[in-house]
């Protein structure tokens, strides 16, 4: 093998092969044309994107394993005509397995993952996608999503509105990681950033680790409201109101349950110039995803011998939320009202680009 090319390298110098292959195989380079992709986000956003993709796994100390996802979560299993990604991430996931399946709940009372595995290797990917997204369950087929573009996100202008002239106010509705990481991207920049949750049911990211979540919202005010009283929706319509950027990560139907319609919002005289939507699947899909589930929906996945495994980790989290800043940033400039549709699979289809096959062993 020659010397690795000066992409691969800077995708092993920032961590991301570690975190990429078999357990007790070498590390997985990732292809030239996906890391320079991953570096042109980077570059919109302004920052190191290479480096953002890792920063979770070296807070938690992770590792490559493989089939299974570096957070331990997520499953790469083999079905009858392809390759399912399943995250049983939430105590609710375990709990709908029997149901999605049509297995006995016995099955999966002391560890699910045997039951699951031996349920899909004979049934079509399609099938069991289709039946895992009635009950909100984080399942995808590897390679599923359709690329609606040629970037990695899809904005609409309703125009109408002037470049920026000064820093933006950022409302920050979103959890876990991609939506944050975006609000922490433009706080860094110079924006004056919110988050805002839910006093009934906080960004679930609490339960992780502090020192991460401190580092994605550490920078902003944070403000909670309850959310299932008038008092608590109206405040939340106001800080809308008031703001210049809106990022959420809710389906449409859940924030039009507050009295919120992005549209309306963005059409509004007083109201928000970009309004930024961070989906698994795209707004228009009904379909739950996290950040390694929908990077295999996507496609991203590193390939050896026997077949796939994860490519670094929940690599579509930190991919999608460094998009959202990037376009941000680009709507800023360009003026208007932006639309912007930011999937999780969209986003690692993007990066995947028409890059198959195996994988590069790192010397």
């Amino acid at each position: 093998m020659g010397r690795p090319s000066a992409a691969a390298r800077a995708w092993s110098r920032n961590g991301l092969a570690e975190l990429t292959g078999r357990p007790g195989g070498p590390p997985l380079l990732a292809p030239d044309g996906v890391v320079d992709r991953i570096k042109a986000l980077g570059k919109q956003a302004g920052v190191d994107a290479l480096a953002l993709t890792a920063e979770r796994a070296r807070f938690l100390q992770l590792r490559r394993q493989g089939a299974t996802s570096c957070g331990g979560a997520t499953r790469l299993l083999r079905t009858a005509d392809g390759w399912l990604a399943v995250s049983l991430a939430r105590d609710d996931d375990v709990a709908s397995v029997p149901a999605w399946l049509e297995v006995e709940p016995r099955s999966v009372d002391d560890d699910p993952w045997p039951a699951v595995a031996a349920a899909v290797v004979d049934r079509p990917s399609a099938a069991l996608v289709g039946r895992a997204s009635l009950l909100s369950l984080p399942v995808s087929a590897v390679g599923e999503h359709e690329r609606a573009g040629p970037g990695p996100a899809v904005a609409k202008d309703l125009g109408g509105a002037a470049p920026f002239r000064k820093a933006p106010v950022v409302l920050d509705l979103s959890s876990l990681w991609a939506g944050p990481l975006c609000g922490r991207i433009l706080a860094d920049a110079g924006a004056r950033v919110t988050k805002v949750e839910s006093t009934a049911r906080p960004d679930g990211a609490h339960q992780g680790d502090a020192a991460f979540f401190d580092l994605l919202n550490g920078g902003k005010e944070q403000v909670a409201f309850d959310l299932d009283t008038d008092d608590g929706r109206a405040a939340l319509q106001q800080l809308v109101a008031r703001a210049d950027v809106v990022i959420e990560a809710s389906r449409p139907r859940a924030l039009e349950a507050l009295g919120i319609d992005a549209t309306r919002a963005l059409k509004a005289d007083a109201g928000p110039q970009v309004w930024i939507s961070i989906t698994g699947h795209g707004r228009a899909v009904d379909r739950v995803a996290f950040g390694d589930d929908g990077a295999a929906a996507g496609g991203l996945v590193a390939w050896d011998e026997e077949g796939p495994c994860f490519a670094a980790d929940a690599l579509a989290d930190p991919l999608a939320g460094i998009t959202a800043a990037g376009v941000v940033r680009t709507a800023m400039v360009a003026g208007g009202r932006w639309l912007v549709d930011v999937s999780l699979a969209g986003v690692a289809a993007h990066v995947q680009g028409e890059q198959h096959g195996t994988w590069a062993s790192a010397p």
